[in-house]
């Protein structure tokens, strides 16, 4: 068993096309969970030190910053004149493309202009899921306010904003993000009413399949993940976690066991992917790809960890290891990801307070951001080791992005870009 999962592993490490170190082209990283295998960021920075440059953002969002090449994107909604202190004001729902280089504006396009149907939590914003690219074309999902595919340069290719409303769960707010996946890109629509998983052609925008899920409100972003030569699409949910053949759309298999509205997105590694949720309740599986049916209380669970799980935030997983937080505060642990013991279990990080960015890695660090702007550096081991803690200066929700030697940061008011 464990050559065979060395194997898979060995497989995914050198054959996946995902592996591009010299890009961010999701909000998880090239690796998909979280990290980078090739970017060497700094460990130390504040508001002035290491701060290449820093660009103002105009409005308010949460959605996390991706870089393709020589640009930074990121989407906003910025109040329309007038509006500015509504509860819902009307917005200029914005996609935005920064220079690299240098935080220059390089282009703006307003997606749409509306009024939000239902208002969102007091600490989220109307434009909080991130976009994703190919390095062709850049997507931006605003939720009930549509989905936008645009060129590199920002020029419209196409446009959906025919699947409705989405009702949150107590009015918390949309911020899902869509996956690409080869042609395709996955949208989640898990709410307080008819949920579903939709497969999109890239190019055209036009739904290629459609399944029901008897899922209430959900955050996560789909995890894609090949076994066998065959991609799967995994899903987290509060009924089940579940996988869905990516051709087709059928659910290959589902386990119980999950918590209320569930947030964080899966990662994975060879034959093996780990969901995990963490309010009001606490439960974190992993789960062999090979599944079929439910597979709850099968050998297809290898493992399972009942306390201390993540809320908000998404585990982030780095040379065998899954790191993730106690709800979303400054309690962290860290676990074999093989076999589920723990190296640490909810160690208390100092100068973290409340949490939604999701940590990430490279390099031998693991960086972690809270609400407060500071960002702790922790050493990528066995052992919880402190290296620096850092600070924007200012409220940071979003997940950071590590490429090359540079990390780029969106706080609330600025997008930063760190490095030596």
């Amino acid at each position: 068993m464990y050559k065979k999962f060395v194997t898979s592993l060995l497989m995914v490490s050198f054959v996946s096309p995902l592996v591009m170190g010299e890009n961010w082209d999701n909000w998880r990283g090239p690796t998909k969970n979280g990290g980078s295998l090739t970017a060497k960021p700094p460990t130390e920075w504040s508001d002035s030190k290491n701060v290449k440059w820093k660009a103002e953002i105009p409005g308010l969002g949460s959605s996390s910053p991706i870089v393709w090449e020589n640009q930074v994107f990121i989407t906003s909604g910025v109040p329309v004149a007038g509006s500015e202190n509504s509860s819902l004001p009307t917005l200029e729902f914005t996609v935005l493309a920064y220079d690299r280089a240098t935080g220059k504006l390089n282009w703006k396009q307003v997606a749409t202009v509306a009024k939000p149907h239902q208002e969102t939590h007091s600490t989220n914003n109307f434009a909080s899921a991130s976009p994703c690219t190919d390095g062709t074309h850049l997507y931006a999902h605003f939720g009930s306010r549509g989905l936008y595919c645009y060129t590199m340069d920002g020029k419209l290719v196409w446009k959906r904003d025919d699947f409705g409303q989405m009702n949150t769960r107590n009015s918390f707010g949309e911020g899902s993000s869509p996956a690409l996946a080869g042609d395709k890109l996955i949208v989640p629509w898990d709410h307080e009413g008819p949920s579903a998983l939709y497969a999109l052609d890239k190019k055209t925008g036009k739904t290629l399949w459609k399944v029901d899920r008897d899922e209430p409100t959900n955050w996560s972003t789909p995890h894609i993940v090949e076994y066998q030569g065959k991609k799967q699409i995994v899903m987290n949910g509060q009924r089940y976690a579940r996988a869905y053949d990516l051709e087709t759309g059928k659910e290959l298999w589902r386990c119980g066991g999950q918590t209320e509205r569930p947030c964080a997105t899966a990662v994975s590694e060879g034959e093996l992917v780990f969901v995990g949720s963490g309010f009001r309740g606490a439960y974190m599986g992993a789960f062999r790809l090979d599944g079929q049916g439910d597979i709850k209380g099968s050998k297809n669970v290898v493992w399972d960890f009942d306390h201390d799980t993540p809320d908000v935030p998404s585990p982030v997983l780095s040379n065998g290891r899954l790191y993730f937080y106690k709800g979303k505060v400054g309690q962290l642990s860290c676990l074999d990801a093989k076999t589920g013991k723990p190296f640490y279990v909810a160690s208390r990080v100092r100068d973290l307070d409340t949490i939604y960015a999701s940590p990430v890695a490279a390099n031998g660090y693991v960086f972690l951001t809270a609400r407060n702007g500071n960002t702790v550096v922790i050493r990528d081991s066995d052992k919880l080791e402190i290296v620096a803690t850092n600070s924007v200066g200012e409220t940071v929700d979003a997940t950071p992005a590590l490429v090359d030697n540079e990390i780029f940061i969106r706080g609330e008011k600025n997008l930063f870009c760190i490095s030596k």
